[in-house]
């Protein structure tokens, strides 16, 4: 354990913390059943001692694949006492998937939903002899690692020996400019993320959380905010928007995470206009950019409630946030930007030669502080690049305007370059958006042989619309109108459904890669 005496409290220590104090509140709603923090603080012994009776401890490389239970949450609080590095694997993942990132990651044990896994746990360990495997259950593989920890009397909880720059995570990003890489991340990071959450984000005085994605990846940005604070965890087994409301109305929910599509998907439910929404006090959003329009209209139908946060897997969440005051339905503008830095980390728009833009232009949007990753794991090129000349880079452009809000013009690998202008996706999307026919939308270039790439839109329609040559006009209308021309799409595909990666942003790999499949360029 670090000697050093102002070194303050990390991750597992705050897990600790949180597990002891707050005694029979509850902390877990799941599946019908409620967990104590009593209870959560006895399992989490429990599966310590479970994981070191099988050689699992501290350095120990540990990958997680489950659907929502509450062993996810017990099995990352043990894990992180026990002071394991973590690596969440997503429940959407395919095989090719989960092979990739537990060769990469060099994981050591597998911790499974035996019910829900279990052939993708064989399929695995057929892959890799070596890996450990304990199952949430009994298993035709592995070992029931609930079983085994009923065989453990509780004991008390001892933080382990580690430091700030001590691994704690092995996190995947999302894969969709390229095959996904492993970031580091030290308990510096989380440590960092928590504090500028605790101080930043407007949580609800009593917090009763719905988490509606995936546990093992929100359980994970959340955990320590939540507990220290005496909050409680609502966890739907998957989203749907049903549920959500039935879940809000019973539970006198105060709080959320979304991803954009959710909100979508909630705006054209049937109980959308009806549904008891008046417990809600704060809905954390962030992963992707939403429609300034959409979101305006939930602010007036829900009131503003809604704050949002941005960052990348590099350096998570926390970068910047635009707070629920700030959410000015009657500026679309405002609505669009990813709110101002938060005073924690440093943040700058560079050049190419990573020099600071000239205030009001855009720059790559770059990072320095306690929030950012160690590198790419045996990615030494990549990790130079990414972090080059004392800076994170994010690969994201933006500008800042006059009061210090920052907008994400696009993603450089986004980019559009038709006729030799630039085209940001990200600002036709904006345009598009307000339409009330359009549900979801991505702009993307194609191949054209006058213009190099031409700007191409894919659109889900509302429901009570349809497709025509007339909306096709009138939406190359308001964009040409809001934008000029060359932004204007040439084209416009519609679709029952779009693409989306395992976190729930825009496929933009998967939909380009539809068009580009016969061209002699390829894309990123």
């Amino acid at each position: 354990m670090s000697t050093s005496l102002v070194e303050p409290p990390l991750f597992p220590h705050l897990v600790i913390r949180a597990l002891e104090q707050h005694g029979e509140r509850p902390c877990l709603h799941i599946g019908g059943e409620v967990h104590t923090y009593a209870d959560v603080r006895k399992r989490t012994s429990q599966l310590v001692q479970a994981q070191l009776s099988r050689g699992i401890g501290l350095g120990t490389r540990l990958a997680v694949l489950s659907k929502n239970r509450p062993e996810v949450v017990t099995n990352l609080t043990a894990s992180l006492v026990n002071g394991c590095v973590i690596t969440p694997l997503h429940p959407m993942g395919s095989l090719d998937d989960h092979e990739y990132a537990i060769a990469d990651a060099e994981i050591d044990c597998l911790v499974f939903d035996a019910e829900n896994f279990g052939d993708r746990a064989a399929d695995l360990q057929r892959r890799f002899p070596s890996l450990i495997l304990l199952g949430f259950g009994p298993s035709e593989v592995g070992e029931d690692y609930l079983a085994l920890a009923d065989t453990f009397d509780p004991a008390p909880l001892v933080p382990p020996e580690v430091s700030a720059e001590d691994l704690c995570t092995v996190v995947y990003t999302g894969g969709t400019t390229g095959r996904p890489k492993g970031v580091l991340m030290t308990h510096r990071v989380w440590q960092a993320m928590t504090w500028i959450q605790m101080s930043e984000w407007e949580f609800p005085q009593e917090i009763r959380l719905a988490v509606v994605t995936p546990l093992s990846h929100a359980a994970l940005s959340l955990v320590a905010p939540v507990m220290l604070s005496g909050g409680a965890f609502h966890v739907m087994e998957s989203f749907d928007p049903d549920g959500f409301f039935d879940l809000v109305e019973e539970e006198s929910i105060t709080t959320t995470l979304i991803v954009p599509v959710m909100l979508y998907a909630l705006q054209t439910h049937e109980r959308y206009e009806t549904a008891n929404m008046t417990s809600m006090e704060t809905i954390f959003y962030g992963a992707s950019p939403m429609s300034p329009a959409k979101l305006a209209a939930a602010i007036e139908h829900w009131g503003p409630i809604f704050f949002q946060f941005f960052g990348q897997t590099e350096a998570p969440m926390v970068l910047t946030h635009l707070k629920r005051a700030e959410h000015d339905p009657a500026d679309l503008a405002r609505l669009a930007s990813c709110g101002r830095p938060t005073p924690w980390m440093h943040i700058a728009l560079l050049d190419a030669d990573d020099q600071p833009v000239p205030s009001g232009e855009s720059g790559e949007i770059c990072a320095r502080g306690p929030l950012v990753m160690s590198g790419y794991k045996d990615l030494p090129d990549e990790s130079a690049d990414a972090l080059s000349s004392g800076w994170l880079h994010t690969g994201d452009v933006g500008r800042f305007d006059s009061e210090g809000y920052l907008y994400i013009v696009d993603r450089t690998k986004d980019m559009v370059i038709s006729g030799g202008f630039n085209v940001f996706p990200r600002e036709v999307e904006d345009v598009l958006s307000t339409h009330s026919a359009v549900a979801m939308v991505a702009v993307i270039g194609v191949p054209d042989p006058k213009w190099g790439e031409a700007v191409k839109a894919v659109v889900v329609l509302s429901p009570g619309h349809e497709a025509s040559d007339d909306l096709t006009r009138e939406l190359q209308l308001l964009v040409r109108e809001a934008k000029g021309p060359q932004q204007a799409p040439k084209s416009i595909d519609y679709r029952e459904e779009l693409p989306l990666t395992p976190v729930g942003k825009l496929d933009k790999k998967a939909i380009r890669a539809e068009y580009w499949r016969d061209s002699d360029r390829a894309v990123g």
